[in-house]
């Protein structure tokens, strides 16, 4: 036996369906679409899902508001990644603290705008800057003798 004898068994193999090859094909004429109608012309139905029977689509008739892919209100709000003076005074004994090092030690991610909260507890003199301060957190670092320093949006 060769290579080149081998066949598929009889019937298992269908030949393609030839459609619009004339009356001869068994799929002449119409080419299996029917008479008429929507579904038989070229350019059919674009998306079954917003189809409505040719008026004008619910997405089209309801009102819009605001704008596009924004929520009203947030447009020009920053949004701050938080962190804990109780989370910074477990990291940090001494010394300079900024989103750098928060980034470095796995408080923040880098290069996104920092805002420390007051939760927990500072005894450490630390010197914190960040772009922003809530006021508890402020006075909390003051109170500990350290300065709280707030920093332009490019750091």
């Amino acid at each position: 036996m060769k290579l080149t004898d081998l066949r598929p068994k009889a019937g298992s193999v269908k030949r393609k369906k030839r459609i619009a090859r004339g009356p001869g094909s068994g799929h002449g004429k119409t080419a299996t679409r029917g008479h008429k109608g929507q579904k038989s012309r070229s350019g059919g139905l674009k998306d079954a899902r917003k189809f409505e029977g040719g008026r004008s689509t619910l997405i089209m008739r309801l009102p819009k508001r605001g704008m596009a892919g924004q929520v009203p209100g947030e447009l020009h709000r920053v949004e701050y990644q938080v962190v804990n003076i109780g989370q910074i005074a477990r990291q940090f004994s001494s010394g300079e603290v900024n989103p750098a090092l928060l980034a470095k030690a796995g408080l923040v991610r880098p290069g996104y705008p920092v805002k420390v909260l007051s939760n927990g507890e500072l005894s450490k003199a630390l010197s914190i800057s960040a772009h922003a301060f809530s006021k508890a957190a402020a006075e909390k670092i003051k109170a500990a003798g350290g300065q709280a320093t707030v920093i332009g949006r490019e750091a």
